[in-house]
């Protein structure tokens, strides 16, 4: 059948992509005349941060740019859509011009623009699309459309030789999802998030227990304060329940372990004779344990899913590999927990670095790149793309995962 004029142009795109790889070999150039790698342009606006960065086909990290609304949105007690948006719309093309500034990187230089699509913050999404799609169409340069946690999960393949398939464990604020990653569009989807995602979880507890007011956490996130807190805190003082612990699925939910957090808060501000918005004598012991409890739901899940896979032979015999990844993959203590269960179960436990965790562009631009490589997703300019606030990741295996019922043996968490 003769090619439609969509299919000649992505053949002429796929094209210029190869002559930028092999072009100088096959011109009879010298790596001097021409650069011969492929360089991407990532752009990350799913939530409350604007990224942006520019890799080389290599993974190295040529310039990026990053502003948090952390601050703004610690004064208003969580994340407003509106506010977000606004915000990213003020700063995108200042971030992506440093990212582009500091690698010296000519935006007619660029092999591809990739940029986050879904899922996410309508609001959010909406600002990064149109400045992307505005970008490649001015420049001429092919766009990729990213799903958020795809490049989450594939960040770790930047930083360490990682073949497919490994198992990926992805903690946010958002969203906690158990996958087999086969390729770099392939994913087998094991588990995720019923209700509330952890970071939202341990976001809204920090804010019950008004933790912006502790001298030790007034700058830091939700989640950060917990952390911080449950250093000094007694995990064992408050044994909340494990979620969903006669439930034999990878699925996570957040909800129930919150509302026994805040009946055990009005208790003990009862107890204590102090009005809700005053910090507990016991804040810290509270903060230990919900971040054990917290760490010791998402063990056993991934545990299950490692027992899943090992039955059905969905990773590898020599050196299975479990990727951790997310904001809340930053928490030291689950990343711990995670180690002992990947120690048992004879996984390889690798996580990214807290600063690749975040949302950030490094994470967008790697994900064009693996993208670009394979010749996948790869659109031209003036093709248009809609965002998608919800987008599952991958096959859907949940039910199978459930029919199977595996039981998942007791493992101490002894976790300093």
């Amino acid at each position: 059948m003769f090619p439609s004029k969509v299919n000649r142009l992505i053949q002429r795109l796929l094209l210029s992509f190869k002559r930028h790889r092999y072009g100088d070999a096959a011109m009879g150039k010298s790596s001097s005349d021409s650069c011969s790698s492929q360089l991407v342009l990532g752009i990350e606006t799913s939530c409350d941060d604007t990224g942006a960065a520019v890799l080389s086909e290599t993974g190295a990290i040529l310039g990026e740019s990053l502003h948090s609304q952390k601050e703004v949105h610690l004064r208003t007690g969580g994340i407003i859509p509106v506010v977000a948006q606004q915000l990213h719309r003020e700063h995108i093309e200042r971030v992506v011009q440093e990212a582009l500034d500091q690698s010296g990187v000519d935006p007619a230089q660029l092999s591809a623009v990739a940029a986050t699509v879904k899922p996410g913050l309508a609001l959010s999404l909406a600002v990064g699309l149109e400045f992307s799609q505005s970008f490649v169409r001015r420049h001429c340069t092919p766009f990729i459309p990213v799903h958020h946690m795809e490049a989450h999960a594939l960040t770790i393949r930047m930083l360490h030789a990682v073949s497919f398939p490994f198992l990926v464990l992805l903690v946010s604020g958002g969203h906690s999802l158990l996958a087999v990653a086969r390729g770099v569009d392939d994913f087998l989807q094991l588990g995720r998030t019923l209700d509330e995602a952890p970071g939202d979880a341990l976001d809204k507890v920090a804010r019950r227990l008004s933790l912006i007011k502790h001298p030790r956490c007034s700058t830091l996130s939700g989640g950060q304060a917990i952390e911080l807190l449950a250093k000094d805190g007694d995990r064992m003082r408050f044994p909340f329940k494990t979620p969903m612990g006669q439930t034999y699925d990878c699925c996570f939910s957040f909800a129930g372990l919150r509302n026994q957090v805040n009946m055990t808060i009005e208790k003990k501000e009862a107890e204590e004779g102090i009005e809700r918005g005053t910090l507990l004598s016991c804040v810290n012991d509270i903060a230990a344990a919900t971040q054990h409890t917290v760490a010791c739901h998402l063990a056993k899940r991934t545990h299950r899913a490692i027992l899943f896979c090992k039955a059905n032979g969905l990773l590898p015999s020599l050196t299975p590999t479990l990727v951790v990844s997310g904001g809340v993959a930053s928490n030291q203590y689950i990343r711990k927990a995670l180690g002992v269960i990947a120690e048992a179960t004879g996984l390889r436990l690798l996580c990214p670095p807290a600063k690749f965790c975040t949302d950030n562009g490094v994470m967008i631009a790697w994900n064009g790149v693996e993208r670009l490589r394979e010749g996948k997703g790869i659109l031209h300019p003036n093709v248009d793309v809609t965002y998608e606030p919800k987008a599952p990741l991958g096959v859907d295996l949940t039910s199978q995962v459930k029919a199977a019922a595996i039981r998942v043996p007791s493992i101490r968490m002894n976790i300093s």
